[in-house]
């Protein structure tokens, strides 16, 4: 987070904690995300940028989905794999300028950047951290694209869709419930000029109040806990169009295509709510009464009616068998809850 918008937050109401930050009340945020209208500071969110006349070509042989389909007016969710099929991060990947950004939580983004630069070798491309140049401001609610309209003159219809207008790039993102929400990047005058209109018609919130709409639009954030922990169809990124199965080789191609033509499949990405104290974290172990250890929660996020909200991933046939507990057989029980989009026919 930039000086200039840091100083702007914290003149706003903003208090840093260990969840990245919020304002006033953290419960009222989360309460306000899920029945209102919010606008959001996502000081948790980091970004790398590409630049260069390989930058699309060198992309495109590292992640799961054809980079050559983002423009200006189009994003998509990726992944980017090691060779053996295991997601080192899912991110959002649009472009702005002439800059290509990868969104994903800061705790990765000197991790992916280290990685990206191993390979780059002789390709005209660069990596760069870009966190600090760029605001991140998430905006949910009935009332949000009527309300862009008002102040930029668009909003983009359709998820994944973006509109560049008043020096911000704004996409449209996955959304459960009837929610319509939207990711918006700029430099700091302009993102500010947005939080003061703002004021009056909503509620300011901190990153936990997104992360919760996340996990309720079953999107998967890989965090450091469970970095290689999974393949791209586990985490249901197929099923969120973040995967390219005629897009060619990349990074990890292999074992993500056997898994889809074999029929291999045998884990997925649950969403669930578990009351549980110490809270849950991503990396905490999941399992069956019958089956032992089935899987790991992927992230977690406090829920205003109390316990917590989960995206877990874990072996069908163990949800399928019953009783589903964090960290051991006698753990607290996870009560399974419906993603807003249908999952695949197991293979027989």
């Amino acid at each position: 987070m930039s000086t200039t918008w840091r100083t702007f937050l914290e003149q706003a109401g903003y208090v840093a904690n260990a969840d990245a930050g919020y304002f006033a009340d953290p419960e009222r945020e989360l309460r306000a995300a899920l029945d209102g209208d919010v606008l959001c500071a996502l000081s948790g969110h980091g970004l790398i940028r590409a630049e260069g006349a390989d930058a699309v070509s060198f992309l495109q042989g590292q992640l799961t989905n054809d980079v050559r389909r983002v423009t200006p007016e189009h994003s998509q969710l990726s992944g980017y794999c090691t060779p053996k099929g295991r997601l080192l991060a899912c991110f959002r990947l649009f472009q702005r300028g002439e800059g290509y950004f990868l969104r994903l939580p800061r705790e990765r983004v000197e991790a992916l950047l280290k990685r990206l630069r191993l390979y780059v070798l002789r390709a005209k491309v660069t990596f760069a951290d870009a966190s600090d140049e760029e605001v991140a401001l998430g905006l949910a609610g009935p009332r949000a694209s009527d309300w862009l309209r008002s102040v930029l003159g668009d909003a983009p219809a359709a998820v994944d869709a973006v509109v560049q207008s008043e020096g911000l790039t704004v996409i449209r993102v996955p959304s459960a419930d009837g929610h319509v929400r939207f990711e918006l990047y700029g430099e700091a005058p302009a993102c500010q000029r947005l939080w003061t209109e703002w004021a009056g018609r909503g509620t300011y919130a901190g990153p936990a109040a997104w992360r919760l709409l996340d996990i309720e639009a079953g999107i998967p954030t890989i965090y450091d806990a469970t970095a290689e922990a999974f393949v791209p169809q586990m985490a249901n990124l197929q099923l969120l169009q973040g995967i390219n199965f005629q897009k060619g080789c990349y990074t990890g191609q292999e074992i993500v295509a056997r898994t889809r033509y074999l029929g291999k499949a045998k884990r997925r990405m649950y969403r669930a709510r578990v009351q549980s104290e110490p809270a849950p974290a991503p990396g905490d172990a999941v399992f069956s009464a019958t089956l032992g250890e089935i899987g790991k929660i992927a992230d977690a996020c406090r829920h205003p009616e109390g316990g917590h909200e989960v995206l877990a991933v874990a072996m069908i046939d163990g949800v399928e068998a019953g009783a589903v507990c964090l960290r051991d057989a006698q753990g607290p029980t996870l009560d399974i809850l419906p993603l807003p989009y249908p999952f695949e026919e197991t293979a027989a």
